[in-house]
């Protein structure tokens, strides 16, 4: 059923959009395809079919398949169409492509220049992620993320494992802003309790990245049972808390030596802390003026 050819995606807007409605009724090897066809676009715009299945991990033929599913005479059509979106957002080089120099610099960097020379890696690694994160992101994002925040009667965060720097974060410094804020921890097993806690008038704010916590996926479950608005931050749309989120910010961690970073995933955090309380005093100034024009007349 699902390589059954239907009319193929004219825009990378529509490719997205039907990869994503179509990915649980997708094979395994299929789903394997579609998610690295989402998270490395430009990979998919520029490199040959044989670069492209040794960096997914994956058989040329399970590309061609996968693009004949959504409609294309194969492989080449759907190239084509991202590389027309790279060359039109003047991205000359993709962050993927950044992103596999990089790593080949680093496998030799120590032992050429001695330990010392980690920090250069770590904080290069960290430099190409946050640029990446501020493109993927983009002004409008971050805004609409603000938005979500400020109208929540209150905040949930779910954040575990190696999330749970940023919820904590997060459950820290919300506050600050003058939102009430609950942390979803789970500590005693009260899990399911602090769940039943989040209500429609709520926000819940949920972090996790591949591979995702199944303590964060039960809880972006009870939000939406529970009809509350959920911000995802993950590192790619198909991500089990994106599919049921009002919004999801997605943020690519560096990894270097198989140590990935949160660089990004704070830089995002501090941001949405700053423009909620820019967003608070605005409004504060807002409702201050308009009492004062009141008492005037």
């Amino acid at each position: 059923m699902t390589d059954m050819p239907g009319p193929a995606p004219a825009t990378a807007a529509e490719l997205r959009d039907a990869i994503l409605a179509r990915y649980d009724g997708f094979s395994k090897r299929l789903q394997h395809v579609a998610r690295y066809v989402l998270d490395h676009p430009d990979d998919m715009a520029l490199q040959t079919l044989t670069v492209i299945a040794e960096r997914s991990g994956t058989q040329p033929s399970a590309i061609v398949r996968f693009a004949k599913s959504l409609g294309y005479t194969g492989a080449g059509p759907m190239q084509r169409l991202l590389r027309e979106t790279l060359l039109a957002n003047n991205a000359s080089l993709g962050y993927g492509e950044r992103v596999h120099q990089f790593t080949a610099t680093v496998d030799h960097s120590v032992s050429a220049r001695g330990v010392g020379a980690l920090i250069d890696e770590f904080t290069e690694g960290d430099i190409l992620a946050l640029q990446n994160t501020r493109a993927t992101i983009g002004h409008d994002g971050l805004a609409d993320a603000v938005a979500l925040i400020r109208k929540a009667q209150i905040v949930h965060l779910a954040g575990m494992r190696r999330a749970f720097p940023v919820a904590a974060y997060l459950a820290y410094a919300i506050p600050q802003a003058g939102k009430p804020t609950m942390l979803i921890d789970g500590i005693g097993g009260l899990a399911f309790q602090q769940f039943r806690a989040m209500s429609s008038k709520d926000l819940l704010i949920a972090i996790s990245y591949h591979s995702y916590a199944p303590e964060t996926i039960s809880a972006v479950e009870a939000a939406a049972a529970a009809g509350a608005k959920i911000l995802a931050i993950s590192d790619s749309l198909t991500s089990p808390i994106a599919k049921l989120a009002t919004q999801t910010m997605i943020v690519r961690e560096s990894q270097v030596r198989g140590f990935r970073s949160l660089s990004a995933s704070l830089c995002v955090a501090q941001a949405l802390v700053v423009g909620l309380a820019y967003e608070q005093e605005r409004g504060a100034r807002r409702r201050g003026r308009a009492s004062t024009a009141t008492d005037a007349s």
